[in-house]
């Protein structure tokens, strides 16, 4: 048991050292981690990864955290995450219509139905995933922003090491 406990201390430390070295700005990371964890509150399995990539890429954020972000959904949160979002969206677009018994089902019943529950879980996955990424976002955004040793300097410094040019360089033709 002494075992187990210091791998999973270990591990634990290893993964939150990789967090933290994640190279950019404090702001670019904490969009990562962000836009993960917004795309990882909707009920999208297999896409989440895929979706929080192009997300921090619109919103010019670290991938890795994005990607790492969308593990707030995994098979242990699964249903009480997708149970309160569905709650939360029941909350905002009132109850969903009654579910007919087995034998009185037919396909235009199950098919509205179906867009009842869809809407509900959609919406509140949205609305769940705005909060908690805004706040993750700003926590991180805090954390990483109090780091007294940078990783790396963020994209708009890349090119900052160059001089100036005043138009004097012969090579500009």
């Amino acid at each position: 048991m002494r075992r187990l406990r210091h791998r999973f201390r270990t591990r634990l430390q290893r993964g939150i050292h990789w967090l933290w070295s994640q190279e950019g700005s404090p702001g670019e990371r904490a969009r990562g981690i962000a836009a993960g964890v917004f795309c990882g509150c909707f009920p999208f399995f297999g896409l989440q990864m895929v979706l929080s990539v192009a997300l921090a890429s619109l919103v010019r954020g670290n991938h890795l955290l994005a990607a790492a972000g969308t593990l707030v959904s995994n098979p242990l949160t699964y249903v009480p995450l997708y149970w309160f979002n569905y709650k939360v969206g029941c909350w905002l677009l009132g109850p969903a219509t009654s579910i007919a018994a087995l034998e009185g089902l037919n396909r235009s019943n199950l098919w509205n139905q179906g867009w009842d529950f869809s809407q509900r879980i959609l919406l509140g996955s949205g609305l769940v995933g705005a909060v908690l990424a805004l706040l993750l976002g700003v926590l991180a955004f805090n954390l990483y922003g109090r780091s007294t040793h940078p990783i790396s300097s963020s994209r708009s410094g890349r090119y900052r090491s160059r001089p100036p040019s005043n138009g004097s360089d012969p090579s500009c033709g």
